[in-house]
């Protein structure tokens, strides 16, 4: 007997994300948690403390410790474009 090929069965995981009406918002904090992600891991490279990355960045270590918070996505392009030259990065942003 021979079995049919099962195709997709339901939408795709952004279709249900969309019908639940939260896709942005677990977009954005991907983004973010991407993002703090890539600045925690360069500070650990290159044995930056929270503490001395805080001055690099001009700012305090409470302010950080939201660039870092993957939760909070109300963060400026002023102070992405700041962590990343204080890590030796530049800060590329694309639509696509």
């Amino acid at each position: 007997m021979a079995r049919k090929k099962q195709g997709k069965v339901g939408s795709s995981f952004d279709g249900f994300l969309a019908d639940q009406g939260i896709l942005e918002e677990c977009e954005q904090q991907a983004v973010k948690q991407i993002l703090a992600d890539q600045i925690k891991a360069a500070m650990e490279k290159d044995c930056i403390t929270k503490a001395a990355m805080a001055i690099r960045m001009q700012t305090s270590r409470k302010a950080l410790d939201r660039l870092l918070d993957p939760t909070n996505t109300s963060v400026t392009l002023h102070t992405l474009q700041r962590a990343a030259v204080a890590i030796g990065r530049q800060l590329r942003l694309e639509l696509v």
